[in-house]
Protein backbone atom coordinates (compact mmCIF):
# COMPACT_ATOMS: atom_id res chain seq x y z
CA UNK A 1 0.00 0.00 0.00
CA UNK A 2 0.99 3.52 -0.42
CA UNK A 3 1.57 5.80 2.21
CA UNK A 4 -1.24 8.51 0.05
CA UNK A 5 -3.96 5.97 0.68
CA UNK A 6 -4.57 7.36 4.69
CA UNK A 7 -6.78 5.38 6.47
CA UNK A 8 -9.07 2.63 4.32
CA UNK A 9 -12.47 3.61 3.78
CA UNK A 10 -14.63 0.62 4.48
CA UNK A 11 -15.58 0.38 0.62
CA UNK A 12 -11.86 -0.37 -0.54
CA UNK A 13 -10.99 -2.37 2.57
CA UNK A 14 -13.74 -4.88 1.85
CA UNK A 15 -12.46 -4.76 -2.32
CA UNK A 16 -9.31 -5.25 -0.93
CA UNK A 17 -10.55 -8.25 1.22
CA UNK A 18 -13.07 -9.93 -1.37
CA UNK A 19 -10.03 -9.83 -4.16
CA UNK A 20 -7.58 -12.02 -2.21
CA UNK A 21 -10.75 -14.41 -1.29
CA UNK A 22 -11.77 -14.72 -4.66
CA UNK A 23 -9.25 -16.57 -5.50
CA UNK A 24 -9.22 -19.09 -2.01
CA UNK A 25 -6.69 -17.18 -0.40
CA UNK A 26 -6.45 -16.05 2.67
CA UNK A 27 -5.62 -12.70 2.98
CA UNK A 28 -2.09 -11.35 4.67
CA UNK A 29 -2.24 -8.93 7.33
CA UNK A 30 -1.11 -6.03 4.91
CA UNK A 31 -4.37 -6.76 2.92
CA UNK A 32 -6.51 -7.04 5.91
CA UNK A 33 -5.04 -3.65 7.28
CA UNK A 34 -7.79 -0.62 8.00
CA UNK A 35 -5.64 2.23 7.51
CA UNK A 36 -2.28 2.02 6.44
CA UNK A 37 0.49 3.01 9.08
CA UNK A 38 3.24 3.55 6.59
CA UNK A 39 5.48 6.13 5.97
CA UNK A 40 7.57 8.69 8.08
CA UNK A 41 6.09 10.55 11.57
CA UNK A 42 7.36 12.66 14.02
CA UNK A 43 6.37 12.80 17.60
CA UNK A 44 4.62 15.91 18.85
CA UNK A 45 4.93 15.82 22.36
CA UNK A 46 1.46 17.86 23.88
CA UNK A 47 1.78 16.10 27.34
CA UNK A 48 4.25 15.10 29.95
CA UNK A 49 6.78 17.70 28.72
CA UNK A 50 8.67 17.72 31.66
CA UNK A 51 9.24 13.63 31.37
CA UNK A 52 9.56 13.31 28.15
CA UNK A 53 11.87 16.37 26.86
CA UNK A 54 14.12 16.64 30.26
CA UNK A 55 15.36 14.42 32.23
CA UNK A 56 13.59 14.88 35.50
CA UNK A 57 15.34 15.41 39.02
CA UNK A 58 15.68 12.14 41.14
CA UNK A 59 12.46 10.92 43.09
CA UNK A 60 10.11 12.83 40.46
CA UNK A 61 8.10 9.56 40.23
CA UNK A 62 4.68 11.31 39.85
CA UNK A 63 1.72 9.54 38.15
CA UNK A 64 3.68 5.74 38.09
CA UNK A 65 1.91 2.90 40.10
CA UNK A 66 4.99 2.37 41.57
CA UNK A 67 5.93 -0.93 44.16
CA UNK A 68 8.80 -0.08 47.18
CA UNK A 69 11.12 -2.66 45.02
CA UNK A 70 10.52 -0.38 41.74
CA UNK A 71 10.86 3.05 44.03
CA UNK A 72 14.40 1.44 45.25
CA UNK A 73 15.16 0.38 41.84
CA UNK A 74 14.87 4.13 41.05
CA UNK A 75 16.65 5.59 43.81
CA UNK A 76 19.57 3.76 43.04
CA UNK A 77 19.40 5.14 39.11
CA UNK A 78 23.00 6.29 38.18
CA UNK A 79 23.19 7.52 34.84
CA UNK A 80 27.22 7.62 34.09
CA UNK A 81 27.14 3.81 35.24
CA UNK A 82 24.22 3.52 32.55
CA UNK A 83 26.61 4.79 30.28
CA UNK A 84 29.50 3.25 31.09
CA UNK A 85 28.15 -0.14 31.37
CA UNK A 86 26.29 0.37 28.12
CA UNK A 87 23.11 0.32 29.06
CA UNK A 88 22.18 4.11 27.52
CA UNK A 89 19.28 2.44 25.33
CA UNK A 90 17.32 1.09 28.81
CA UNK A 91 14.83 4.04 28.21
CA UNK A 92 14.48 2.73 24.62
CA UNK A 93 13.51 -0.23 25.13
CA UNK A 94 9.75 -1.45 24.17
CA UNK A 95 8.06 0.00 27.09
CA UNK A 96 9.45 3.45 27.07
CA UNK A 97 10.20 3.82 22.95
CA UNK A 98 7.10 5.40 21.81
CA UNK A 99 7.51 8.50 24.58
CA UNK A 100 11.12 9.24 23.23
CA UNK A 101 11.22 11.99 21.14
CA UNK A 102 12.18 11.79 17.51
CA UNK A 103 11.07 9.99 14.23
CA UNK A 104 9.15 6.71 13.10
CA UNK A 105 9.69 4.60 9.83
CA UNK A 106 6.72 2.53 9.04
CA UNK A 107 6.92 -0.07 6.51
CA UNK A 108 6.08 -3.93 6.09
CA UNK A 109 8.83 -5.79 6.20
CA UNK A 110 6.79 -8.88 4.41
CA UNK A 111 3.15 -8.84 3.88
CA UNK A 112 2.74 -10.38 7.48
CA UNK A 113 5.01 -8.40 9.76
CA UNK A 114 5.32 -4.37 10.14
CA UNK A 115 8.36 -2.89 11.17
CA UNK A 116 8.72 0.68 12.82
CA UNK A 117 12.21 1.87 13.07
CA UNK A 118 13.51 5.27 15.17
CA UNK A 119 15.76 7.29 14.52
CA UNK A 120 15.93 8.17 18.12
CA UNK A 121 18.34 5.55 19.40
CA UNK A 122 17.94 3.48 15.69
CA UNK A 123 15.70 1.29 17.33
CA UNK A 124 13.75 -1.40 15.65
CA UNK A 125 10.39 -3.10 16.48
CA UNK A 126 8.60 -5.96 13.98
CA UNK A 127 5.38 -6.60 14.86
CA UNK A 128 4.36 -10.16 13.94
CA UNK A 129 0.66 -10.83 12.65
CA UNK A 130 1.45 -14.87 12.35
CA UNK A 131 3.44 -17.49 13.86
CA UNK A 132 7.42 -16.33 14.19
CA UNK A 133 10.93 -16.99 15.30
CA UNK A 134 10.93 -15.76 18.85
CA UNK A 135 14.17 -14.17 20.31
CA UNK A 136 15.69 -17.09 22.89
CA UNK A 137 17.32 -14.20 24.57
CA UNK A 138 15.70 -11.10 25.79
CA UNK A 139 16.75 -7.85 23.97
CA UNK A 140 15.37 -4.21 23.99
CA UNK A 141 12.16 -4.73 21.75
CA UNK A 142 11.41 -8.29 22.31
CA UNK A 143 8.91 -10.27 20.60
CA UNK A 144 5.64 -8.20 19.43
CA UNK A 145 2.60 -9.87 18.26
CA UNK A 146 -0.01 -7.82 16.66
CA UNK A 147 -3.69 -7.82 15.32
CA UNK A 148 -6.19 -5.78 13.52
CA UNK A 149 -8.91 -4.82 15.94
CA UNK A 150 -11.82 -4.76 13.54
CA UNK A 151 -15.10 -2.23 14.25
CA UNK A 152 -18.15 -0.99 11.93
CA UNK A 153 -19.46 -3.04 9.34
CA UNK A 154 -19.65 -2.27 5.29
CA UNK A 155 -18.52 1.22 4.48
CA UNK A 156 -18.35 2.24 7.73
CA UNK A 157 -15.52 -0.44 8.46
CA UNK A 158 -12.52 0.56 9.94
CA UNK A 159 -10.24 -0.67 13.19
CA UNK A 160 -6.99 0.05 15.00
CA UNK A 161 -3.83 -1.98 15.07
CA UNK A 162 -3.16 -3.94 18.49
CA UNK A 163 0.62 -5.23 19.30
CA UNK A 164 1.11 -7.10 22.88
CA UNK A 165 5.10 -7.37 23.38
CA UNK A 166 7.21 -9.44 25.56
CA UNK A 167 10.18 -11.18 25.99
CA UNK A 168 12.81 -7.99 26.61
CA UNK A 169 15.33 -6.78 28.62
CA UNK A 170 14.13 -4.83 31.63
CA UNK A 171 14.23 -1.03 31.02
CA UNK A 172 12.85 2.88 31.82
CA UNK A 173 9.46 4.11 31.81
CA UNK A 174 11.04 7.49 32.60
CA UNK A 175 14.61 9.03 32.13
CA UNK A 176 15.16 8.93 35.43
CA UNK A 177 15.20 5.47 36.33
CA UNK A 178 11.70 4.43 36.13
CA UNK A 179 11.80 0.89 35.67
CA UNK A 180 10.24 -1.79 34.16
CA UNK A 181 11.16 -5.82 34.46
CA UNK A 182 11.72 -8.47 32.32
CA UNK A 183 8.77 -9.51 33.97
CA UNK A 184 6.17 -6.90 31.80
CA UNK A 185 3.11 -6.80 29.13
CA UNK A 186 3.35 -3.92 27.01
CA UNK A 187 0.02 -3.62 25.22
CA UNK A 188 -0.04 -0.99 22.75
CA UNK A 189 -3.21 0.51 20.49
CA UNK A 190 -2.34 2.59 17.30
CA UNK A 191 -4.54 4.38 15.46
CA UNK A 192 -4.48 6.80 12.75
CA UNK A 193 -6.80 9.76 11.90
CA UNK A 194 -6.73 12.61 9.75
CA UNK A 195 -7.67 16.46 11.64
CA UNK A 196 -6.54 19.81 10.15
CA UNK A 197 -5.71 18.65 7.11
CA UNK A 198 -3.19 16.50 9.05
CA UNK A 199 -2.67 13.00 9.01
CA UNK A 200 -1.89 11.84 12.71
CA UNK A 201 -0.98 8.80 14.48
CA UNK A 202 -1.97 8.31 18.11
CA UNK A 203 -0.14 5.72 20.07
CA UNK A 204 -2.19 4.39 23.76
CA UNK A 205 0.40 2.18 25.82
CA UNK A 206 -0.49 0.00 28.64
CA UNK A 207 2.60 -1.14 30.48
CA UNK A 208 1.87 -4.00 33.07
CA UNK A 209 4.36 -5.47 35.72
CA UNK A 210 4.13 -7.52 38.34
CA UNK A 211 7.41 -6.72 40.11
CA UNK A 212 7.34 -2.73 39.93
CA UNK A 213 3.90 -1.48 39.13
CA UNK A 214 0.97 -2.21 41.45
CA UNK A 215 -1.34 -1.09 38.64
CA UNK A 216 -1.46 -0.48 34.53
CA UNK A 217 0.76 2.34 33.35
CA UNK A 218 -1.28 4.13 30.37
CA UNK A 219 0.35 7.01 28.68
CA UNK A 220 -0.50 8.06 25.06
CA UNK A 221 1.80 9.73 22.20
CA UNK A 222 1.05 11.47 19.11
CA UNK A 223 3.02 11.36 15.78
CA UNK A 224 2.03 14.01 12.79
CA UNK A 225 2.76 12.45 9.10
CA UNK A 226 5.63 14.14 7.31
CA UNK A 227 5.75 14.13 3.64
CA UNK A 228 9.10 12.61 3.29
CA UNK A 229 12.36 11.04 4.79
CA UNK A 230 14.42 14.56 4.72
CA UNK A 231 13.68 14.72 8.73
CA UNK A 232 15.23 11.35 9.38
CA UNK A 233 18.18 11.12 11.22
CA UNK A 234 19.04 7.77 12.88
CA UNK A 235 21.41 8.53 16.09
CA UNK A 236 22.70 6.42 19.16
CA UNK A 237 20.77 5.92 22.30
CA UNK A 238 22.12 8.84 24.97
CA UNK A 239 21.29 8.81 28.51
CA UNK A 240 19.55 12.35 27.89
CA UNK A 241 16.24 13.07 25.97
CA UNK A 242 17.17 13.79 22.11
CA UNK A 243 16.49 17.15 21.33
CA UNK A 244 14.36 15.07 18.12
CA UNK A 245 10.52 15.85 17.69
CA UNK A 246 8.17 18.69 18.65
CA UNK A 247 7.08 20.06 21.75
CA UNK A 248 3.59 21.76 21.80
Amino acid sequence: MNRVIGRLTGATFLAVFSAATAWGQQPNAQQRAPMDLTGYWVSVVTEDWRWRMLTPPPGDYASVPMTPEAREVADGWDRDADARDGNACRPYGAGGIMRVPGRLRISWLDPDTLQIETDAGSQTRRFHFEEFERVAEPDWQGNSVAEWEMTGRGAATGGNLKVVTTGFKAGYLRWNGVPYSEQAVVTEYFDRYATFDQEWITVTTVVEDPAYLTAPFIVSSDFRGEPDGSGWNPTPCVTDPPVIGEAN
